[in-house]
């Protein structure tokens, strides 16, 4: 790496260090924010679920408790102190970023573009990343979903590189922790297969080989969690159920927890099933972006921690911002959003003078803006694309048919 990456890595470290010792009631203040933490990724909720294990209860039973065994494991490990923990959160941003600025020094988000000269340098991309305000907050509140990030940027960093066992292998695990990362796997064997250097076997059986190590290891990590918890297979129905099913209506920055609130129950597996339909959707690495965007909006328990996630990767593509059309309209909608809602959150639960409809009208506009930046960035991303492939069509309009 060179010096202005170390320098930001440095400066985002010294910040957070700061953050968490000069306000020390801000942690626990963020993390009782419903727009960071949520019933499958809260530390409140892993606090709790630590107390029960280690005193000998499953903190699995009563419906609690929704991540996944080995991060019990591996927080009782810890020294019982804030200090330790805080440590770990600011690590795994650190190895994110690590992550960033290798997928960006390989110039794969811009290699089919003429745009070259616009690309952002990976110290740019990694600072879009670790001061991101979405991604400070994260850090701060501590949620699990810090960890599922890092695992799925690390594959990513891997997979440009062609390693495409270690990629599957940290993509397995951010799909322990978090489910829906699995939806990348397709993308993520496609990405490693064109950066290999020698393409020997054909895709087809590389890409069943990879499948089969996604597959071991993810029964592997089902493996060690069965012994974690005593032999039971209690966790799958608490941890991966939780998402599919959706038994906790908690508010969130998501779409689902009002909308099944109103529903009827004879109409509720139905709309279940259409609602998880929504994230089953040349260049694997902006699909496997695209597909973080979509998730980010319809999964069942999203926060600004999937945003921070998809903003990070859409930095690599930096060369396409002067094609994007509403960037303006969705950052200050965005703006709007994460302003607003806080206030709404407090008018309804606190100052009782609102109620639900205000707290969701503002989650609407939330994922309106997150929607139109992925709407957007697909579209620059395709202009981008013909416009290399026929440079007659360069600054001609594009008319919708």
């Amino acid at each position: 790496m060179r010096r202005r990456s170390y320098l930001v890595i440095v400066v985002a470290v010294v910040l957070r260090l700061v953050l968490f010792a000069a306000f020390p009631s801000l942690p626990d203040l963020l993390t009782n924010r419903v727009e960071i933490s949520t019933p499958v990724t809260s530390f409140k909720r892993l606090q709790e679920g630590l107390f029960l294990y280690t005193h000998g209860v499953s903190p699995y039973d009563g419906g609690v408790f929704h991540q996944a065994p080995l991060l019990l494991a591996f927080f009782t490990t810890l020294p019982s102190s804030a200090i330790a923990t805080n440590l770990v959160y600011i690590l795994l941003d650190v190895f994110s970023a690590l992550a960033l600025i290798t997928i960006a020094s390989t110039g794969i988000s811009v290699a089919p573009s003429t745009r070259k000269e616009a690309e952002w340098p990976p110290w740019a991309v990694a600072a879009a990343f670790l001061f991101n305000p979405f991604t400070v907050a994260t850090c701060l509140a501590r949620p699990t979903v810090v960890f599922t990030n890092t695992a799925i940027l690390t594959a990513i960093s891997k997979a440009v590189h062609g390693n495409g066992a270690a990629a599957v292998l940290a993509l397995a695990m951010a799909s322990y922790l978090s489910l829906y990362p699995v939806l990348l796997l397709p993308p993520m064997i496609l990405l490693s297969w064109d950066s290999l250097a020698a393409k020997t076997g054909g895709l087809g059986r590389f890409a069943a080989k990879q499948t089969g190590v996604f597959a071991v290891a993810t029964a592997g990590l089902g493996g060690l969690s069965w012994l974690i918890t005593g032999g039971s297979w209690e966790f799958l129905a608490s941890t991966y159920g939780v998402h599919l099913l959706l038994p906790d209506l908690t508010p969130n920055v998501g779409l689902w927890w009002y909308f099944f609130i109103e529903m009827f129950d004879s109409f509720r597996n139905f709309f279940l099933c259409v609602f998880q339909l929504h994230l089953a959707v040349n260049q694997p690495l902006f699909v496997i972006t695209t597909i973080l965007g979509i998730s980010s909006i319809f999964k069942s328990y999203p926060s600004i921690g999937d945003t921070a996630l998809y903003l990070s990767l859409l930095s690599l593509y930096r060369h396409v911002f002067p094609l994007m059309r509403y960037a303006f309209f969705a950052t200050c909608t965005l703006l709007y959003a994460t302003l607003l809602g806080p206030a709404f959150y407090y008018l309804w639960i606190y100052a009782g003078s609102g109620n639900a409809n205000f707290f969701y009208a503002i989650t609407l506009v939330w994922s309106l803006a997150v929607t139109v930046l992925v709407g957007d960035a697909l579209f620059a991303v395709l202009r981008d694309e013909l416009e290399t492939q026929r440079p007659e069509m360069k600054g001609c309009d594009v008319v919708q048919i």
